[in-house]
């Protein structure tokens, strides 16, 4: 009995309760002061080294860096990223600690560009005995996104035939049909080495064209030479805003073919090619004869000077096949041909169906039925992923002249529609006589830029 009355109260008796409640509590507070201060030095360290992955990841999208492969940006990344968590002190990282990702997809009219910078690592623990964890796993990820234009090769064929020497404006005409009298009233500033041979009857003996100069009359050629020019600089600047490349080539086009400026092939890389093209620009002219209907003193072609169709199936042969304008190893620019024109073809072709006057053929352009020559080249162009840009001149009606209302008045109407058929969708710009046509080959230009896909 009196065992039984020691032991409960024993067991009533509350006072050593406390150090061992005292005791227990303590060693959870330091286990948990210890926890919170390593978490927090985890925490301080991960948004430390996030910011870090956030650095590594723009440094692969910059504007330098957009004109250069993924595997490049993910090397930049990579090496931002390591000399900079190098610095963090109490971390254990190794290389294997990150993973970064870039891919290049098509975003409407841009390239998108995502790299994607992910790591892991281990912050070393203060309490490491008392916790009996020697670290804290850490780790994060970012991603930075930058947009870029595809890079690509514009080929300009402008129309250089003797159409293309007639006035600018509706002013100029009036002029020149006024200083014309003893010809009928003509138009054109045609360009004659041997004038004398047509007995123009013009001051000095001097050829239209020289007329046209010292009438202060502007011809359409003059405007296509400016507009080119200033489409050099045009592009120059927006490659710039769009970090991206932009390359010329410039053809010109009337009885033949002719280059003014070509684009090297890889791997040149053209650094220079926009102020080569605004310079051979400047040599953009009217086509020189010898005399109405003749080429030179011994070759007389009946006038026959605007191979539109021929010319077309030439430069589907000077230009290669497109890629995708993204800076993958291997790819190449995307290419847009770019026509200046009148839109009327006159050329030898038994097949032609437009004028009575065979074998000469006058035409609106792409509409050629010789079965010798009876492709599409429009199509044919535009089916090997090609756009076709058309800045369309208005072929500007004279009803007082004999030769227009014979050969070209019967299709007139046909001419804008047959060159908005030949251009891509979107790629179509017309001018009236008078209008501005840099102006308007800016425009059409910003078009062809803005339409730029990936083509797959």
């Amino acid at each position: 009995m009196a065992l039984r009355r020691r032991v409960g109260r024993f067991a009533r008796n509350r006072r050593g309760n406390v150090a061992i409640i005292v005791a227990f509590v303590a060693l959870a507070l330091c286990f948990a002061a210890g926890m919170g201060v390593d978490y927090t030095l985890a925490t301080e360290r991960q948004e430390q080294i996030d910011g870090y992955a956030d650095a590594a990841a723009l440094a692969a999208v910059t504007p330098n860096m957009m004109t250069q492969s993924l595997a490049n940006a993910k090397t930049a990344a990579t090496d931002v990223f390591d000399s900079q968590i190098a610095a963090v002190p109490n971390i254990t990282y190794s290389a294997g600690n990150i993973q970064v990702t870039a891919a290049d997809t098509a975003s409407g009219a841009q390239i998108l560009r995502t790299v994607t910078v992910t790591w892991t690592a281990n912050s070393k623990n203060v309490f490491s005995g008392l916790l009996q964890m020697a670290s804290l796993p850490i780790g994060g990820s970012a991603s930075a996104t930058s947009t870029d234009s595809p890079r690509t090769d514009f080929y300009l064929l402008l129309d250089t035939s003797p159409s293309m020497e007639i006035a600018a404006t509706q002013a100029g005409i009036n002029t020149m049909v006024a200083a014309t009298a003893s010809q009928g009233g003509c138009a054109f500033g045609c360009h004659e080495t041997d004038p004398a041979a047509d007995n123009l009857g013009n001051p000095g003996g001097e050829d239209n064209y020289a007329l046209a100069r010292n009438l202060g009359v502007t011809l359409r050629i003059d405007n296509v030479n400016a507009a080119t020019t200033s489409l050099m600089s045009t592009a120059t600047t927006t490659a710039t805003n769009n970090n991206t490349t932009y390359r010329a080539a410039i053809y010109t086009m009337d009885y033949s073919l002719n280059q003014l400026i070509g684009i090297r092939p890889p791997p040149a890389a053209d650094t220079s090619n926009l102020v080569a093209a605004q310079a051979a620009a400047a040599n953009i002219t009217a086509l020189e004869v010898y005399d109405n209907n003749c080429l030179t003193q011994s070759n007389c072609n009946s006038d026959e000077d605007s191979y539109l169709d021929t010319n077309l199936a030439s430069m589907n042969t000077v230009m290669p096949n497109p890629g995708n304008g993204s800076n993958a190893a291997g790819d190449t620019p995307q290419e847009v041909l770019m026509i200046v024109s009148d839109g009327v073809q006159d050329y030898l072709n038994a097949g032609c169906t437009y004028t009575t006057a065979l074998p000469r053929c006058q035409s609106p352009i792409n509409t050629s039925v010789n079965p010798a020559n009876n492709l599409d080249w429009c199509t044919t162009i535009k089916n090997r992923g090609i756009r076709i840009a058309f800045l369309y001149l208005e072929y500007y009606p004279l009803p007082t002249n004999t030769w227009y209302n014979t050969n070209i008045a019967p299709f007139q109407a046909q001419i804008a529609t047959a060159a908005q058929n030949c251009a891509s969708s979107g790629l179509y710009f017309e001018v009236t006589t008078g209008g501005d046509v840099t102006g308007a080959m800016a425009d059409l230009f910003q078009k062809a830029v803005a339409t730029a896909r990936l083509i797959h």
